[in-house]
């Protein structure tokens, strides 16, 4: 997922969201003690989309109490 597409999400969108990767990340997790894992780059991927939709809801954050 790249800005563009997260920038046109809503601000419920960007919670559901985070919460699935955060959910997909404990499952790796899961599948790295229990069972091997083929592509152990997926963690990577997911923690730098949570951050990526994270920044953006703290930018809206910002942008929507500066203008108040």
């Amino acid at each position: 997922m790249d800005m563009r597409e997260i920038r046109k999400l809503g601000d419920d969108e960007i919670d559901i969201e985070v919460e699935r990767l955060r959910r997909r990340l404990f499952e790796l997790r899961t599948q790295m003690v229990t069972e091997k894992i083929q592509n152990t780059s997926q963690f990577g991927v997911a923690k730098k989309t949570i951050a990526r939709l994270l920044t953006e809801k703290r930018a809206r954050s910002m942008a929507g109490s500066a203008a108040e």
